[in-house]
């Protein structure tokens, strides 16, 4: 008799979730057995695509929604048709984010106002439009933060600063969801880099500064992903960096 998968019945929404990072996450819970509602902004090609791999594997298992997280009354509309289309929602899984420079002297209200946004402000008020649905079934919010809150990286303060704060949100979040919600977060280190933003000297330094000397993947954080929503029952209010030990070799 084959074991039924850990996350059987279960429907998560993840954010962010038709390329990169968030497609990876998308298909590790999927394959765990959980329905997926892949979010997306602009990415609607790749959103659709992954929703419809998904789809041939598992029968009306996915659905690609789009909603532009920082118009804020978006937020009930988008838990409102991830529950219609699955019936319940288990999981959220806050990963869309924007990441570019702001060196000091050259930041503007706009890059604050976005990069705040996407990693700080919509991560806040769309779990706080998940919160009853999450809370009706014992859920989970996992918020995909990075080791530059703890550590700032050169020439990005702002988005830096906004990482900082979901890591605080994260805890903060855990405190006043319990005991029926568990948050908890990921900080990824090297594992995919930023579109045209690091060139090969930069990359190199890096993985040097590395402990593990090389780059992870996507996948190692979806594996950690899964490892929160299927295994940790009791873990909330904490951070795991998936970083090959890079917030140790500085």
């Amino acid at each position: 008799m084959a074991t039924p998968l850990p996350l059987a019945m279960r429907t998560a929404l993840v954010t962010g979730a038709g390329r990169r990072v968030g497609a990876a996450i998308a298909r590790a819970l999927h394959a765990a057995g959980a329905n997926v509602v892949v979010h997306y902004r602009s990415s609607r090609a790749e959103a659709e695509t992954l929703a419809g791999e998904l789809n041939r594997l598992r029968a009306q298992s996915a659905l690609a929604l789009h909603a532009d997280l920082l118009e804020l009354d978006r937020h009930p509309r988008l838990i409102a048709d991830a529950i219609a289309a699955f019936g319940a929602l288990d999981v959220l899984v806050n990963n869309a984010s924007t990441f570019y420079p702001t060196p000091l002297g050259s930041i503007t209200s706009a890059a604050w106002d976005d990069l705040m946004g996407s990693n700080l402000k919509a991560p806040l008020f769309l779990s706080q439009a998940a919160a009853p649905a999450l809370r009706a079934r014992c859920g989970l919010i996992l918020n995909l933060v990075d080791i530059h809150g703890l550590r700032p990286l050169p020439e990005y303060p702002v988005y830096s600063s906004a990482k900082a704060g979901l890591i605080m949100l994260t805890r903060a979040l855990a405190r006043e969801l319990g005991p029926e919600i568990r948050v908890n977060g990921i900080a990824p280190g090297p594992v995919m880099w930023p579109e045209g933003e690091i060139d090969d000297a930069m990359k190199q330094e890096i993985v040097r500064k590395t402990v593990l000397k090389r780059l992870g993947s996507p996948e190692d954080v979806a594996k950690c992903a899964v490892y929160f929503a299927a295994d940790a029952p009791f873990v909330t209010g904490q951070i795991i960096a998936v970083d090959g030990g890079r917030s140790l070799g500085w």
